[in-house]
């Protein structure tokens, strides 16, 4: 997850990133998703191998990030896929652990295993 961080006894980390004290749990996803944004999304993606988001990663990340806050859920693969117009395939390559433990992560929602 990359260095800086604080380990709690419950697994739990705590990073600065931008200014921002900011809690993440074991694999990496923020404990608050009203703490996300778009600069945390970058440093995460740079700390994952994207050295840069392109407009697909952002398409992507918004698309789920704003169906989360509006649905208290994430997206079905196939609502992304409508949605952003783009195949599961190319949606996958796009993110480092693919839709569920990549873009979900880069876009500040809870782990796929709390939710």
């Amino acid at each position: 997850m990359g260095s800086g961080g604080t380990i709690n006894a419950h697994g739990s980390t705590t990073r600065v990133i931008g200014g921002k004290e900011l809690v993440f749990d074991e694999e990496g996803f923020l404990f608050n998703p009203e703490d996300w944004t778009e600069a945390i999304a970058e440093a995460l993606a740079g700390e994952a191998g994207l050295p840069e988001l392109t407009e697909q990663h952002w398409k992507v990340l918004r698309f789920i990030r704003n169906f989360y806050l509006q649905n208290g859920r994430a997206p079905l693969h196939k609502e992304v896929r409508k949605e952003t117009g783009l195949k599961l395939m190319e949606i996958e390559r796009l993110f480092a652990g693919g839709i569920r433990h990549g873009a979900r992560r880069l876009a500040g929602l809870p782990n796929p295993k709390t939710c």
